[in-house]
């Protein structure tokens, strides 16, 4: 067994050359018999949507084009007996209808086959699934819950112990992505301490107070379907060992449930995984993701290392604060011992993961490939995969195990390897190859095609390579032919083969030349030859010269301010084409006009700091480079004494060289720049000959320039002047040069903004721009007008015209298109031929109304007006649109008044309809539609009628309070102004309002319509109300028109507090206080002005506020101040949850005469406001309150606000 393994081998090794044909680009040769080739399939694991139609793809070439069949797990899929499935034409491509039928319907395994005469190949299996999550979303269409929608009880754990919250998602192919959120759709903070485990469930390290949240929700994103699904959330409560007894002891008669002691600091251990160690298995290019999760207080930390060598840091990272290891496209060198440890100050643990690599089959080498062999010769077909377990191998041809194939004595298999000897016509198939193991399999075609071809090259004739001198030079001759052709190549006489140095040539037909000289350049011919002929290819090699920079940028130091020139000249090849490119660090010269960038040169002007740096020259050509730099330093300039700025003197020496027709070239020398260097040169010129005495700006050049190239006009004579700019203004002008006379010429242009249009409805006005004297370029300027209808065949009608810029025809039709050209004229010649501009004749009226008016009505404010557009021809102009006019004839409704105004809505364009808004709901409209043109309006359509519906009535008129008494209100009111319908009645709700601005409960009644007045009942006295009045209509309610008022104070309450204030007793009561809090201020201001030391806490308690801090005897000091006898609410406090205060049995208080307690002290500690109402300012921020003066009588209504 063993010799005969190396036999085949060695015939292996023997026959390799031959695979060289595979490598021929059989795409090239269409006309040459092929068996099939698949070139498009759909995935082996193929999830479908069964929203859409499934479609299996399926396609594959040959000659001739191959012809289709399927299989649907392991027999016949007869695709005529199927009405649902249709394959498309020139393909195997199914695509399978399922708005008859469920698509799981056509689950299962496909396979494709395509032949034709010469082979067959096969599709590998396609397994059509439905993927669980299209369940899911149909469930959740159909409002079923996917995770149970039980309530989930409140977790109530200690503070420092561990806790898991399960996720538990249902499955979906592929898994679905989980998250956990809050209730406001944010993602839940994680840390060391809490984190997401692998299969979704959330993890605490250990717990603390802040966990505690009602809104743990766990969530689960199907990719595939794109839906989201949340489970119902979590409670967790954490409590410390105290408020958890607390918290059972009212369900549990008092028993302490926790009498161990809190939770104590632990050591780490694991949640997950459990044990001291696991094992792993993963496939190789897959992702390996190992996680563990430790409890411990205080929080463990977690590492990892592999016990059996490094870890992979280019392929691995660590996810979930170092929980979770994460190593992708694993390979064998993975596999191993991992350890996990954790880790606080009070130990560690350890758990270690065995982690096993297994493989699906892979290729070595590359799948087998087609083979093209000519009658009588050796080929060998290799099939070589690998894998963990080691993969089998089987073979077939056209489909069928190769052991029930037709016998064929020139064909041996060997395992992986199929040899062929001494081929002969006839025996072209396709091979396929199966490798398999637990773990999958791969499946691949391989044509072994026997042809008999004369030899041809693909290379396209006459193809030009090109080359940089002294670089590795390479000519393309790829070629086909069976058998295989041997190449030989020639150049120029075809004296010798180039077979030798410098000449290399490779198996697939290139020639290499290693080191391209000069000389190399020329002619070279590729012949291809077997024993069925020979075949000739001419390509041309074209040896250039290198790009080299012959004079490199130097490094330079420049004074801040000043101009700096870096030179680059470079020579180069002069057939090819330069491009110079100039980097500044590296990257894109700065956005600046004080760069500037010459043929050989980059020039700076105005030098700052920022233009220090590293500037590089690139030159480019299609085949090479070259580059180099120099660095730029930027110092301050060197001060002088009293430095002297001004401007600059003005240039001198004006010399004109290089004279021509239309250019001259002016040279300079700059005057003397004072101490600021020269920013550019302006050159300005002046024309005796058409304008005398003024200068015109001409162009401007840098400051480092002397020499400017000047394009100029024929028949001007012209005389420079050049004037310097520096930072402090222009020089004065130098003297200008002597005259330069161009010649006179045919004029360059023509008129510009040729336009036709007509002044009355028979003429049409030609106007245009006429050129200036410096565009005439010669004397006797005029003008050849012409112009002809468009739509009509006819000649063009010409005029000249002097001294003008317009033209008037007479007698023309009304607005009809015209085609206009207007040509400048000199003495010398005409100008080029002009542009033809388009213009229309004038004007008249429209002579026809918009027809098939009609008007729909959306809504009781907005309509919309259809018409038919009026016909082109009856418009007699440009179309500037439409005009609809409206005017209200009438209300139906008998109380609004009669009005008519008259309204214009204008459509631009073509129009065919338009929203007519801001109507008058029920009402009755008229309208009508014209079209109208540049010239005015057309003809009125016939006036129409429409009504608008009903529309939400506005507010009430008015609506004012009469009859107020001590708990009844009467409310009087107008029926609204515009009621946009019948009224059908009314709504008025009401509510009291406190001193605070609080309002109450709202009451609410339903009033007739007839109705304007009713009375209140039953009202609580002395209470402010808040009312609002709306009207209805069918429609609706309107908005509401709102008023206050405040019930009668009950006489005998005010009486009372009346005589209180009154008493003897009590206003010597009130003094005495007085008396006795400015005697402890006398004393107090007594002992400070004696110098005595007091302690620091004495000052502090000296200026707390006296709001809050009574003033003590003893010490003059202010201390706490506490009324435990009136437990009044003070004001901004919240009121009981009956709305109503507490009340002792006598109402004889400091309180009572004041609001509501609101005592203060002033900045000498003395008490007010006790005896007085609300101040103005109180009053007026307070609302719709009497301003009259305070009395105990508004104390009273302060406080009946909170009963």
């Amino acid at each position: 067994m063993m010799e005969r393994r190396m036999d085949t081998a060695l015939l292996v090794l023997l026959m390799g050359h031959l695979a060289a044909a595979l490598e021929v680009p059989l795409d090239l040769l269409e006309e040459l018999p092929q068996p099939p080739t698949i070139t498009q399939q759909s995935p082996k694991d193929y999830i479908i949507d069964p929203r859409e139609n499934i479609v299996i793809h399926c396609d594959a070439k040959g000659k001739p084009h191959p012809s289709f069949s399927w299989t649907r797990n392991g027999t016949h899929f007869d695709i005529d007996e199927d009405v649902n499935v249709v394959m498309r034409p020139h393909s195997g491509t199914l695509v399978v209808d399922i708005s008859r039928e469920k698509a799981d319907h056509y689950e299962g395994v496909y396979q494709c086959t395509a032949r034709n005469k010469h082979g067959t190949a096969v599709s590998h299996n396609i397994v059509i699934r439905q993927s669980i999550a299209f369940s899911i979303l149909r469930a959740l269409l159909k409002g079923s819950p996917l995770w149970s929608k039980e309530r989930i009880k409140q977790i109530v754990v200690q503070e420092g112990v561990s806790l898991v919250l399960p996720c538990r998602p249902p499955a979906g192919l592929p898994p679905p992505i989980i998250f956990w959120m809050d209730n406001n759709f944010q993602r839940l903070p994680q840390s060391s301490r809490v984190s997401q485990s692998l299969n979704g469930d959330l993890y605490f390290s250990n717990v603390l107070r802040e966990d505690s949240r009602n809104d743990y929700i766990c969530y689960a994103r199907f990719p595939h379907t794109q839906t989201i699904q949340q489970k119902q959330p979590i409670t967790v409560k954490v409590l410390n060992l105290e408020a958890i007894n607390d918290t059972m002891a009212a369900f549990y008669n008092e028993t302490d449930l926790f009498s161990e002691d809190p939770v104590d600091e632990r050591k780490p251990t694991f949640l997950i995984p459990s044990g001291s160690s696991s094992s792993h298995t993963v496939l190789r290019g897959q992702v390996l993701e190992m996680e563990c999760i430790a409890e411990g207080l205080p929080t463990p930390e977690i590492s990892w290392i592999k016990l059996s060598g490094d870890l992979p840091t280019q392929r691995m990272s660590y996810l979930y604060y170092q929980k979770n290891l994460r190593i992708v496209n694993v390979s064998a060198s993975d596999a191993g011992d991992y350890r996990c440890s954790a880790k606080n100050m009070l130990g560690s643990v350890h758990h270690t993961i065995h982690v096993s690599v297994k493989a699906s089959p892979y290729w070595i080498g590359g799948a087998p490939r087609n083979l093209v062999l000519a009658p009588g010769e050796n080929g060998v077909l290799t099939c070589r995969a690998s894998g963990t377990p080691k993969p089998s191998i089987t073979w077939a041809m056209n489909g069928i195990p190769i052991a029930n194939s037709p016998k064929d004595l020139s064909r041996k298999v060997e395992e992986d390897t199929i040899i062929f000897t001494d081929i002969q016509m006839g025996s072209s198939a396709v091979y396929q190859c199966n490798v398999s193991n637990d773990h999958g399999y791969l499946m691949a075609n391989a044509f072994v095609n026997v042809l008999s071809e004369p030899p041809r090259v693909l290379t396209p004739a006459n193809k030009v390579y090109q080359v940089i001198k002294n670089h590795r030079a390479r000519i393309d001759c790829a070629f086909f032919g069976s058998p295989i052709p041997k190449i030989t190549w020639f150049k120029d006489s075809r004296s010798s083969t180039l077979d030798g140095d410098p000449y290399i040539q490779h198996d697939n037909g290139t020639l290499e030349i290693h080191t391209a000289q000069a000389r190399n350049s020329g002619k070279y011919t590729c012949a291809a030859r077997n024993m069925l002929g020979i075949y000739e290819n001419h390509v041309y090699l074209e040896v250039k010269e290198p790009t080299r920079i012959l004079k490199q940028p130097e490094y330079k130091v420049v004074q801040r301010g000043r101009s700096v020139v870096f030179e680059c000249k470079v020579k180069h090849d002069p057939t090819l084409v330069p491009t110079m490119t100039w980097l500044k660090d590296d990257g894109e010269l700065p956005d600046d006009e004080r760069l500037i960038v010459d043929s050989d040169s980059l020039t700076i002007t105005d030098v700052t700091e920022s233009d220090g740096g590293v500037y590089t020259c690139i030159m480019n050509t299609t085949l090479d480079h070259d580059s180099a730099s120099a660095e730029l330093t930027v110092v301050e300039a060197t001060p002088t004494p009293a430095v002297v700025y001004e401007r600059p003197d003005p240039p001198t020496d004006l010399e004109l060289t290089d004279q021509k027709k239309r250019s001259v070239q002016l040279t300079w020398t700059p005057g003397d720049e004072h101490n600021s260097p020269i920013q550019k040169f302006l050159i300005q010129y002046d024309d005796s000959l058409h304008h005398r005495g003024h200068w015109h700006n001409l162009t401007e050049v840098p400051g480092t320039r002397t020499t400017a190239h000047l394009k100029l006009s024929p028949y001007v004579h012209y005389t420079f002047r050049v004037l310097a700019l520096n930072a402090m203004g222009f020089s004065r002008p130098s003297f200008p040069s002597r005259m330069f006379k161009t010649e006179a010429a045919a004029p360059d242009e023509n008129p510009k903004d040729v336009e036709g249009f007509g002044t009355e409805h028979d003429n049409l006005v030609i106007s245009w721009k006429p050129l200036t004297g410096l565009q005439s370029n010669g004397p006797g300027l005029r003008y050849r007008v012409m112009w002809r209808q468009k739509a009509v065949e006819s000649d063009w009608t010409t005029v000249t015209v002097s001294n003008n810029s317009r033209f008037v025809v007479s007698g023309t039709p009304t607005f009809v298109p015209y085609e206009l050209k207007v040509q400048a004229v000199n003495d010398h010649g005409v100008g080029p031929e002009p542009a033809i501009a388009r213009g229309y004749s004038g004007e008249d009226l429209p002579v026809a109304a918009p027809e098939n008016v009609q008007v729909v009505v959306l809504n009781s404010t907005l309509a919309e007006v259809h018409w038919d557009p009026v016909p082109h021809k009856l418009i007699r102009g440009h179309l500037k649109g439409y005009k609809v006019y409206y005017w209200k004839e009438r209300s139906l409704h008998k109380h609004n008044p009669y009005h008519m105004e008259k309204l214009i809505l204008m459509f631009s364009g073509n129009h065919s309809h338009g929203m007519v808004p801001g109507l008058h709901p029920f009402s009755v409209y008229s309208f009508n539609v014209r079209v109208y043109n540049g010239k005015g309006e057309g003809p009125v359509s016939p006036t129409q009628q429409f009504d608008t519906p009903e529309g939400v009535p506005g507010a009430p008129t008015s609506l004012i309070v009469t009859n107020s008494n001590l708990d009844t209100l009467t409310l009087e009111w107008s029926p609204p102004h515009d009621r946009k319908g019948r009224i059908t009645g009314y709504t008025l709700k009401y509510q009291p309002v406190n001193n605070s601005n609080e309002l109450g409960p709202v009451e609410e009644l339903a009033l007739l319509a007839n109705e304007t007045s009713v009375t209140l009942p039953n009202l609580k006295y002395s209470t402010r109300y808040k009312f609002y009045l709306n009207a209805k209509t069918v429609r609706g309610a309107g908005p509401a028109i709102s008023q206050e008022a405040v019930t009668i104070v009950d006489e005998a309450v005010a009486s009372r507090q009346v005589d209180i204030a009154t008493q003897g007793w009590f206003i010597g009561l009130m003094c005495a206080i007085a008396l006795l809090i400015l005697i402890l201020l006398i004393i107090c201001f007594i002992q400070r002005n004696k110098g005595g030391k007091y302690p620091v806490k004495e000052k502090e308690d000296a200026h707390t506020d006296p709001e809050f801090q009574p003033m003590k005897e003893d010490d003059c000091t202010f201390g706490e101040y506490s009324d435990n006898e009136d437990h009044k609410p003070l004001k901004g406090s919240r009121t009981p949850s009956n709305g109503t205060v507490k009340r002792d049995d006598s109402d004889d208080s400091l309180v009572d005469y004041g609001e509501g307690g609101d005592g203060q002290f002033n900045e000498d500690g003395s008490f007010i406001g006790q005896y007085s109402g609300k101040s103005g300012s109180r009053d007026t921020a307070e609302g719709h309150e009497s301003s009259e003066a305070p009395s105990p009588i508004n104390t009273m209504n302060s406080l009946n606000s909170f009963v």
